[in-house]
């Protein structure tokens, strides 16, 4: 017996592809709920929360936080209408999203508050290397590509929360911690699997018995 998609290819099809309609609630600075759906923003890669950048100054900040409260100031609420072209690992549609005739995408890498994931789409390329030239939103500093800080999270390397970010390492030496700015800071992983763990002071990581680096 055919299917009744065999019968109506076309209606299945087209069913298939529907726009994804309603109102905007920003979970983070390229991801939002679009009425009942997550979706994920196509072609751009905001920066994490809890992501630090760094002024032309040297000082860091939490640009993650502003990205999302920035995007969520701009966008939550708003009527969206977006263009699935898939689903991601995550069971998110990945789509292209619009308010009234404004490509959000477009705008979020235009302004400097996303990057271009040109890893999927070389579609906001141009319209990044315009927001650098130009020092607009994030890139009127320093950043970090958020896919790179996102494979450090996962060797242990950045803090869950960035208020905890002394590393207590366990080594042929005992149990030590780093302090950042300490030589092997950057490269120590923190496996947690293994009683490895993050201290939000040096008082706590003293207290609890482990000994400073010494270098």
């Amino acid at each position: 017996m055919l299917t009744f998609c065999a019968l109506f290819g076309l209606l299945c099809a087209t069913a298939a592809s529907a726009d994804i309609t309603g109102p905007i609630r920003v979970i983070d600075g390229d991801t939002f709920d679009v009425g009942t759906t997550r979706v994920r923003i196509h072609g751009i890669d905001a920066v994490e929360i809890g992501q630090t950048c760094q002024t032309e100054q040297g000082t860091r900040w939490d640009c993650g936080t502003f990205v999302k409260e920035t995007v969520r100031a701009r966008y939550d609420g708003i009527q969206a209408r977006c263009e699935r072209i898939e689903t991601d690992r995550y069971g998110r549609a990945v789509a292209k999203c619009f308010v009234a005739d404004e490509d959000i995408g477009a705008t979020l890498v235009s302004d400097g508050l996303a990057l271009a994931y040109r890893e999927y789409s070389m579609d906001y390329d141009l319209l990044e290397k315009g927001a650098a030239v130009n020092d607009r939103g994030l890139w009127a500093g320093t950043l970090q590509n958020p896919s790179v800080v996102r494979a450090q999270k996962a060797v242990g390397r950045v803090p869950p929360n960035p208020a905890c970010n002394i590393k207590g390492n366990i080594s042929a030496n005992g149990q030590i911690y780093h302090m950042p700015g300490d030589k092997y800071y950057e490269r120590t992983g923190i496996r947690t699997e293994r009683g490895e763990r993050w201290f939000c002071s040096a008082a706590e990581a003293d207290a609890a018995g482990w000994v400073r680096a010494k270098r």
